[in-house]
């Protein structure tokens, strides 16, 4: 996520990368989907999801332009200095150069000898091809290019909602877990409790409840997963396969079940039309469940060919909205609102009626437990590194102790602290949707897009033209995304404390 350039890694088709933005965007949030429509409605949350892809495909589109501007920025850069060790080289300077010798700031030098300077870079020969000085051929993060493009405050803002949004990414995947874990030992799946919600202080075995139950497999979690945090950890290939593999066989199982017990009249749902107390909730579901822009540099980067890079996104967020549809929809009518859990894989595990496979019902209660366990260790390296980076100083070193267990300790705690204290996934996923995920999905692209706009224009002049420029060029969509996310955090806010005054 956060960090600095790396290489690109083995480059792969625009097709596999369609399917790497697939598999990275549909993932926990989808499973907390349908309980989120049964509460707002089947009309609002139609309108309120299909808007959402909008301006999270917009906001992508941000992200990619971004990346290109970095990357010409960071060509015109190395050209400078190249430039200038060059002329160290072979002339001596007089009194009347522009140039200040060992600096490579665009203000060093006229307007005319930069764009002189980037017309040679744009007509670089590349691998048979003329190189464009907007090819996105280094990976920029999200944390590099806000170095570039912002302010001390506002690197320091980013990696602050970075951070929150990784907790809340934490606490998330570390109730889920124990959720699934406690449903399968605690005997719902035998088929004959048919939808029943269990209260915590319902027995699970012996004197043992629910709650406890929950509590030792939380326990067990954090000692088997926690010991990551404090090393390094990388998915492997193979790994990625896998859960890929085990991720589409269990969404797709739960949207033809669920279709298959609609067309025989069976089904049970019956949601309202349009429920606005359920739409704060709703939209930080929809936006946690959208979320892939901090992963980006990451995903585009690698493809081969990112002549229509454009497309593949447009193609990859109109399938993710058909399939985040099919799946809510088909929820909300097969069983009662009131019946659905906060992880849709449940409500497969309980009742015979609907799954009366026994293998496949330990398979979809089990689903959560082996892909995230494997994506936990890597999210948490990641906050780990992103909090030594907010804290880094130009030169300086972390003592023993506080880069090998004062870091890790402030990454794990917090987010086991929040699952010992509550296991509510739909109010985790919507309140770090919400803040958090508003923040990284909607705010930070905008003002990416728009001051690395501001950075490169005098540079670059206006008969420069970004290959890969947004289709929404213009300010007002800018302006417009901010105004966006500004509303909705003070809906958000306003609608919690009403329903707090209330209580």
């Amino acid at each position: 996520m956060a960090g600095g350039i790396t290489e690109t890694g083995d480059p792969y088709s625009p097709f596999v990368g369609l399917v790497y933005m697939f598999n990275l965007i549909v993932g926990t949030g989808a499973l907390t989907m349908p309980k989120a429509f049964a509460e707002a409605g089947w009309v609002v949350s139609l309108a309120l999801i299909c808007f959402l892809s909008f301006m999270s495909y917009m906001t992508t589109t941000f992200v990619i332009e971004a990346m290109a501007a970095a990357n010409a920025q960071l060509r015109w850069k190395r050209r400078e200095q190249e430039e200038v060790h060059e002329s160290d080289s072979t002339s001596d300077y007089s009194d009347d150069d522009v140039v200040v010798r060992g600096r490579s700031e665009p203000e060093t030098r006229p307007i005319l000898s930069v764009r002189l300077t980037l017309s040679r870079v744009s007509t670089e020969r590349s691998g048979g091809g003329y190189a464009d000085h907007f090819d996105i051929v280094e990976r920029v993060e999200m944390g590099q290019m806000a170095s570039m493009f912002f302010n001390k405050v506002g690197v320091n803002m980013f990696y602050i909602c970075i951070i929150v949004y990784l907790y809340g990414d934490l606490a998330i995947y570390a109730a889920a877990v124990p959720i699934s874990l406690t449903e399968v030992v605690c005997g719902n799946h035998s088929c004959s409790a048919k939808g029943t919600k269990y209260n915590d202080t319902d027995a699970c075995w012996g004197a043992v409840t629910r709650k406890d139950a929950y509590r030792v497999f939380l326990t067990i979690f954090t000692l088997m997963l926690g010991p990551f945090t404090f090393f390094s950890a990388q998915k492997t290939k193979y790994l990625q396969i896998l859960t890929s593999l085990m991720r589409w066989i269990a969404f797709t199982m739960m949207i033809i079940l669920a279709l298959i017990r609609i067309s025989k009249g069976t089904g049970q749902g019956h949601p309202p039309v349009a429920n606005l107390s359920g739409v704060p909730n709703l939209f930080g579901v929809c936006v946690y469940s959208f979320m892939c822009q901090h992963s980006l540099p990451s995903l585009v980067t690698p493809i081969s060919d990112k002549k229509r890079v454009g497309t593949l996104v447009l193609v990859d967020y109109t399938l993710i909205l058909v399939f985040y549809v099919l799946l809510g929809f088909t929820a909300i009518f097969c069983f009662q609102g009131s019946l659905l859990h906060d992880m849709y894989t449940l409500n497969f595990t309980d009742d015979c009626d609907v799954l009366d496979v026994p293998v496949l019902r330990y398979f979809l209660g089990l689903f959560p437990v082996f892909t995230i366990s494997t994506n936990f260790p890597i999210i948490a390296v990641t906050l780990r590194n992103n909090w030594k980076t907010l804290f880094h100083r130009d030169g300086g070193t972390y003592p023993w102790v506080v880069d090998r267990v004062v870091f890790p300790l402030i990454t794990l705690a917090p987010p086991i602290t929040v699952a010992f204290c509550t296991h509510n996934l739909e109010s985790l996923v919507g309140i770090t949707g919400a803040y958090a995920g508003t923040g990284i999905q909607y705010i930070v692209p905008a003002l990416l897009v728009y001051y690395g706009r501001r950075h490169l224009g005098p540079v670059l002049g206006r008969d420069a033209v970004n290959k890969h420029c947004s289709p929404f060029r213009h300010n007002f969509w800018v302006g417009f995304v901010v105004l966006w996310a500004t509303f909705c955090l003070m809906f958000v806010t306003a609608n919690i404390i009403l329903t707090d005054t209330k209580k």
